[in-house]
C-alpha cells in the first residue's frame, strides 16, 4: 500500500490508502466514505459518478462510455466502480451514499480460497450461500456463489452484543440474570447478521431470497449467545472439557429477520469441547494445519484466543481468556481494526523519540488498533522508555506516552500496557502449555499461523521481541488472515459437514488450562516483555 488516493467530500479531504488493482468504489468500501450504487458494481446504475481531479488513472471502459458519454469523461468524470487509480489520484464526491456500519472486507483475496475435494463437494446448486464468522468483537461475513464456490465480496462490523460487556466471561454472566436478558443478547447478534445480509445485497444487487445457505462459526459463548441455549453450562468448569449443544431448535424467525426464505437452511457449526469453538476447527481446515509438517501450530488471535498445534498425531486445543486487548478494547486509546485505526506504528529515523504511524483508511488517527500497539510497546523498550516488566520510566509514568495530537489525542498509558501484557501471558502460557502436552519445544515449532485481524497487519520482529510470538525463523510465520471464515466457506460447499469434520475432530484432543498446575507460573513469567523461552 504505497499508493494513496486523497478523496474530496463535504467534510474535508481524505487520505486512503490502497492496493493496486482496486476499483475506487472498491477502495471505499472499505471505509466509511461510500458511492450510491444500485447495480452490484457493474456500471449499469450510472450511481457513482466521481470526479477525477489530478493523477493516472486507468482509461475509460466501454461501459463508461455508454454510460456517461464523451462529454462527461472529457469533463473528468467516471464511474468509481470501473475506474482504478494508478498514481497521486484525487478525486471529489459530489454525491456519497450514506455511511454504513459494515465495511467491505478487501482482502478477502489473501484469504485460503474455500476449495473441496470431489467427496466433498455437494450436489450442483444454484444461488448464494453466506458464511459468518460470529467473533466475541467483530462479525464477518462473505458472500459466495454456490455454483462456482467464487468469493464475491464480504462485509465486517461490531458485534453489539459488547454492550453486555467487552470479554465473553462478562455477556454469560449478563445472559444468566433472566432468560428474557439472554433472548435481548441473542437478539442482538441476529439483528447485526441480518444488518451485513442487507448492506452486502444491496451493494452488490443480490435479492436476499436468492441466499439458499447460511453457516455460522465461531466460538462456543458466541454460538451459545446467538441461540440462547446452554450459554450457563460455560459458567460451571466441570463442562470445560466437555461438548455443549447450542444448534438452534429452529431458525425460521431468524430467516424471517433477515429476508430469507423460511426454510433456508441456517446452520451452526458445533464447536469441539468447552471455550474451543467451531471458528478454530475451521481455521485448522483453512490453513491445512494436518496436511503440512509436524510441529505446526495456529494461534487465533481475539478476545478469546484459540490455539492449536499438531504433532503428528494428534491436535492438541486450546482456548485463552486473553481479553479484548489484540481487538483495541479495554485499551484507553483503544479501537478494533478498522478506518481511523493506527496498525502500523515505526519509529521516526529524523527523531528516534517520535513515532511514525500508518492508519487503516487514511486520514487522522482516531486510536489504535492490537497490532498498532505492539508496534509501540516494542519501540518503547528500544528507546529505553518501557522496562521488561511494563512499567513506563518515572518521568513519564503519570502522563503516558502522548502518539498524537489532534481533535483526539492519543495517549498510551500504563494501564494500557499492563492490558496488553496479560493479553500476550495468557497466549505465551497456552503455547507452552501445548508443546508441554505434545512432549515438544518451541525449537520443534515448524510452522505457525497467525490467525484473525489482529494477525492481519501483525510485524513480527516486533512480536517476537515482547514475547507474543515464538522466537522461530520469520519464514515459518504465516499471517494468514481471517481463516474461520475461510474454513467456514469451505464447510458451506461441502456436502456434508460432519464428513468434513469428523476425521479432524477425532484427531483433537483438548487441553484445559485451569487444570494445567503450571500455568500461574507460565502467565507470570510471559508476562514480561521479552523473548518467549522454551521451558
Amino acid at each position: 500500500m504505497n499508493e494513496h488516493l486523497f478523496v474530496t467530500t463535504s467534510e474535508g479531504e481524505h487520505r486512503l490508502p490502497f492496493s493496486p488493482g482496486l476499483s475506487i468504489r472498491e477502495i471505499l468500501d472499505a471505509t466509511k466514505l461510500r458511492v450510491r450504487s444500485s447495480c452490484g458494481g457493474i456500471g449499469a446504475c450510472g450511481q457513482c459518478r466521481v470526479r477525477i481531479d489530478q493523477g493516472e488513472v486507468t482509461s475509460p471502459t466501454t461501459t463508461e462510455m455508454n454510460r456517461l458519454g464523451p462529454e462527461l469523461i472529457e469533463q473528468r468524470f467516471r464511474l468509481a466502480c470501473q475506474v482504478r487509480p494508478i498514481q497521486g489520484v484525487r478525486i471529489s464526491m459530489e454525491n456519497p451514499a450514506p455511511p454504513s456500519n459494515w465495511q467491505a472486507i478487501n482482502d478477502l483475496d489473501t484469504l485460503p480460497q474455500a476449495s473441496v475435494s470431489a467427496g466433498e463437494r455437494r450436489p450442483a446448486r444454484h444461488g448464494y450461500g453466506v458464511a459468518v464468522d460470529l467473533g466475541t468483537t467483530q462479525i464477518r461475513v462473505s458472500l459466495l456463489d454456490l455454483a462456482t464456490g467464487k468469493r464475491l465480496a464480504g462485509r465486517s462490523g461490531l458485534n453489539p452484543q459488547a454492550l453486555f460487556g467487552a470479554d465473553v466471561l462478562t455477556r454469560l454472566l449478563a445472559a444468566s440474570e433472566s432468560a428474557q436478558r439472554a433472548l435481548e443478547i441473542g437478539r442482538l447478534a441476529v439483528d447485526a447478521i441480518g444488518e451485513a445480509l442487507c448492506d452486502i445485497t444491496s451493494r452488490e444487487d443480490i435479492a436476499l431470497h436468492s441466499i439458499n445457505h447460511l453457516m455460522v462459526v465461531g466460538n462456543t459463548a458466541m454460538l451459545c449467545l446467538l441461540a440462547a441455549k446452554n450459554h450457563g453450562l460455560l459458567l460451571l468448569p466441570d463442562h470445560w472439557m466437555q461438548s455443549i449443544d447450542c444448534l438452534p431448535q429452529a431458525t425460521a424467525e431468524w430467516c424471517k429477520a433477515w429476508g430469507l426464505a423460511a426454510a433456508t437452511p441456517v446452520e451452526l457449526v458445533p464447536p469441539l469441547a468447552g471455550f474451543v469453538g467451531s471458528d478454530l476447527l475451521a481455521g485448522v481446515l483453512a490453513t491445512g494445519l494436518t496436511t503440512g509438517p509436524v510441529g505446526a501450530m495456529l494461534i487465533d488471535f481475539g478476545t478469546n484466543s484459540e490455539m492449536a498445534l499438531w504433532d503428528g498425531e494428534v491436535v492438541w486445543v486450546t482456548s485463552a481468556a486473553g481479553g479484548p486487548a489484540f481487538e483495541g478494547c479495554g485499551i484507553s486509546c483503544g479501537m478494533p481494526a478498522a478506518p481511523g485505526a493506527i496498525y502500523r506504528a515505526v519509529m521516526n529515523g529524523d527523531n528516534p523519540a517520535e513515532f511514525l504511524f500508518s492508519v487503516l483508511g487514511g486520514g487522522q488517527a482516531q486510536g489504535v488498533c492490537g497490532s498498532g500497539l505492539v508496534d509501540i510497546i516494542a519501540s518503547l523498550l528500544r528507546m529505553g522508555k518501557l522496562k521488561k516488566n511494563g512499567r513506563l520510566c518515572p518521568s513519564i509514568a503519570d502522563r503516558g506516552v502522548g502518539l498524537f495530537q489532534g481533535e483526539v489525542p492519543l495517549a498510551l498509558k500504563g494501564q494500557d500496557i499492563d492490558a496488553l501484557q496479560r493479553a500476550k501471558a495468557a497466549i505465551g502460557a497456552g503455547v507452552q502449555c501445548l508443546l508441554e502436552q505434545a512432549g515438544m519445544r518451541l525449537d520443534d515449532l515448524q510452522r505457525l499461523c497467525v490467525c484473525g485481524a489482529f494477525g492481519r497487519y501483525l510485524d513480527i520482529t516486533n512480536a517476537q521481541d515482547i514475547g507474543l510470538l515464538p522466537a522461530i525463523p520469520a519464514a515459518a510465520i504465516e499471517l494468514c488472515g481471517n481463516t474461520a471464515l475461510a474454513g467456514c466457506e469451505r464447510l458451506l460447499l461441502s456436502d456434508d459437514v460432519k464428513t468434513v469434520l469428523q476425521p479432524l475432530q477425532h484427531k483433537c484432543r483438548s487441553a484445559n488450562l485451569s487444570l494445567v498446575s503450571e500455568f500461574e507460573d507460565l502467565f507470570v513469567e510471559n508476562l514480561y516483555l521479552q523473548p518467549m523461552r522454551s521451558k
